[in-house]
């Protein structure tokens, strides 16, 4: 399973800039991997454990813009198709392979 987060949070201030570079790398700490610029994405062992991650997530979001985040099946996310350019190389690093079931 995984947790998609998507945002768009305001970067016109230096405050909210510095907020949403905050933001990005709590992203980044949490084990996010980065699909796009402001798409995030998270592999995790079940339903529960993305629950949980999207209960802290919701603690550490700013308190403008949008931020919204989706629960993902392995097969929804493998059926995303690349319309236009390459796969990252770290997205060919994290796949359901790499995931240990318990």
């Amino acid at each position: 399973m995984r947790v998609l987060v998507m945002f768009d949070l305001p970067v016109v201030s230096k405050k909210e800039r510095k907020l949403a570079t905050k933001f990005r790398k709590y992203l980044l700490d949490e084990g996010y991997v980065m699909m796009q610029y402001s798409v995030y994405y998270r592999v995790c062992n079940g339903y529960d454990m993305a629950k949980k991650h999207i209960n802290l997530l919701e603690n550490a979001v700013p308190k403008k813009g949008s931020v919204r985040a989706i629960l993902l099946t392995e097969r929804q996310f493998s059926e995303m198709k690349l319309l236009v350019g390459d796969p990252l190389e770290i997205e060919e690093k994290v796949n359901s392979n790499n995931l240990s079931i318990f």
